[in-house]
């Protein structure tokens, strides 16, 4: 099973979320704390980056979010999955566990995600 790939206008949107979340809210970094956020069923989203490589680092991502309702969603960079979540380096996946004043945005955005799958 493979994360939703998202088009262009929607991966601006979800860095935009990821950021004001970042700093209004929770957001965890990296796959062991993405992993434990959406087996507790805190995630609100998770995303990962395609460019993982070995992959299999970050495979079991879509089916938890799947077994627990939450989406997981794809995106084309570590480097700019990293940067939107805060860090100076590169990072394999990213949960939002609180929305803070991004919370509208990330309905919106899980609605759409949601049209996708």
């Amino acid at each position: 099973m493979k994360p939703v790939e998202l088009p262009q206008e929607l991966t601006e949107k979800l860095f935009e979320v990821i950021e004001i979340a970042r700093t209004s809210g929770k957001v965890k970094k990296g796959t062991n704390e993405v992993t434990k956020a959406l087996e507790k069923g805190t995630a609100k989203i998770a995303v990962t980056a395609s460019d993982v490589q070995p992959q299999e680092v970050i495979m079991h991502l879509p089916l938890i979010g799947k077994e627990k309702g939450i989406p997981v969603v794809a995106v084309s960079s570590r480097q700019e999955l990293g940067a939107s979540a805060g860090l100076t380096v590169p990072t394999a996946s990213v949960a939002v566990t609180d929305a803070g004043d991004a919370k509208k945005q990330l309905d919106e955005l899980a609605k759409k995600i949601k049209a996708l799958e």
